[in-house]
């Protein structure tokens, strides 16, 4: 029997895969050697995950791998009509960064509440000037996306006491479809940003939706850059539209030192680390031995994404 050949396209630190000694090849490509070496791999494992490298050179000749795994949680960056229309079986790493991307909302959510940005600005300017502070039990929060992220998002606000609506594509039991979107919006102490990039999400938070949002309102975006139309964003803020914003993702990374969001007023930005706590590439190394070994014992894999949506279906949760 054939030797399974592995193919990590690379990131530094790489993956930890000591434990597939014996029962599997490993290999490694970067950007200018994925496409040459696709071909004869069984399994790739798209560590270096900001990168679009698997779209570019999947259209090529010759056989693909038959899985895929991403080690994050999103998948746009890696789906191109060429994948989609292929029998590759694509996995993410679902189970590894919604915890810590909620206690990262749950902070932000506290620092606004409590007026932290401007604190720690005042003691910058060693102003003494006392305030009254917000709080948060009986405010209310609507959360756009309904998958893990959304949902433990949820469970965490309301442990805080905030009143919580979980938006998703459809309605269905707990959970409001689209079509609620501006009304809760338009209500809504806080707004976060938790949904999957796709064609229908895509912009979403642009202009319009802004001018719903209450002017004490604020709005924070874990989800992906691209739901945010960040030009839009930054005007609101400027006009006052909305009280503040935080911004940990966004369409191109690493944001340029020359890009104007770190200007912005009452906006927070933060490079993309709201999942990324202590020991999270180790979680994601071990997540994929232990998926490896189900996919070579010819076991059915967790976290099947759905091409054709662009996100892993929510089983517990009928669409």
């Amino acid at each position: 029997m054939t030797t399974p050949v592995i193919l990590v396209l690379e990131a530094d630190p790489p993956p930890r895969l000591g434990r597939l000694a014996g029962r599997a090849v490993v290999r490694y490509a970067d950007r200018r050697t994925l496409a040459g070496l696709l071909p004869g791999a069984d399994v790739l494992l798209v560590w270096d995950f900001t990168s679009d490298a698997v779209r570019e050179a999947w259209p090529g000749d010759g056989p693909r791998p038959r899985w895929v795994h991403t080690a994050s949680a999103g998948v746009d960056r890696l789906l191109c009509p060429e994948l989609a229309a292929s029998p590759t079986v694509v996995t993410n790493a679902r189970g590894v960064f919604e915890l810590p991307i909620a206690e990262y909302v749950a902070g932000l959510v506290l620092a606004f509440a409590k007026d932290l940005p401007r604190t720690l600005e005042l003691q910058r300017q060693h102003r003494w000037s006392h305030r009254e502070t917000r709080g948060l039990a009986g405010t209310r929060a609507v959360v756009v996306g309904a998958g893990p992220v959304g949902r433990e998002i949820m469970r965490l606000l309301d442990a805080l006491g905030v009143q919580v609506a979980l938006v998703g594509r459809t309605a269905r039991r707990t959970i409001h479809g689209v079509e609620d979107l501006d009304r809760l919006a338009a209500g809504a102490d806080w707004v976060i940003g938790a949904a999957p990039l796709t064609d229908a999400t895509r912009g979403m938070f642009d202009s319009r939706f802004f001018g719903l949002l209450q002017p004490s309102a604020h709005f924070v975006n874990v989800g992906r850059g691209a739901l945010t139309v960040k030009e839009d964003l930054a005007e609101a803020l400027r006009r006052r539209w909305i009280a503040g914003a935080a911004l940990d993702v966004f369409q191109e990374e690493p944001l340029g030192s020359r890009s104007p969001l770190w200007e912005v007023p009452r906006l927070l930005v933060s490079p993309h680390m709201s999942g990324d706590t202590a020991g999270w590439r180790d979680r994601l190394g071990e997540q994929f031995v232990s998926m490896y070994e189900l996919w070579s014992a010819g076991e059915p894999l967790p976290n099947v994404v759905d091409i054709g949506r662009g996100y892993v279906p929510s089983t517990d949760i009928p669409d």
